[in-house]
């Protein structure tokens, strides 16, 4: 694990939307909320080489077959990735939509660009 700032991110943190489900965009505001000076004052691309230590993390997770540290090392991934964007002004979920609507509408996921 790295000795660095840990990475954004914590279920306190993040503001859930219907049930049990996590709003993108609510996760994307906590983090931003949360971090965006930290990662303002390192830069986008400091703040990438930490994305890169952290999949880093996931890959030995993986190689190791420990499926409770892949969990955190995936949460990890996904923070450092919305912290990236909340730098950039992009929108995760609209990111998402436009890529990947059709796969989202077919399983029920929103896809749409008008929800």
């Amino acid at each position: 694990m790295s000795s660095g700032p840990r990475a954004p991110g914590r279920a306190s943190e993040v503001a859930k939307g219907e049930g049990s489900c996590i709003c993108i965009s609510r996760a994307q505001e906590a983090m931003r909320r949360a971090f965006t000076e930290r990662d303002r004052g390192r830069g986008v691309f400091a703040t990438f080489t930490w994305l890169v230590e952290e999949v880093g993390e996931l890959g030995e997770a993986l190689l190791r077959g420990d499926r409770r540290l892949a969990a955190e090392e995936l949460a990890d991934v996904i923070a450092w990735t919305l912290s990236i964007a909340a730098l950039l002004g992009i929108d995760v979920e609209e990111a998402l939509k436009a890529k990947y609507g059709d796969v989202l509408r077919a399983a029920g996921g929103h896809g749409s660009t008008s929800s």
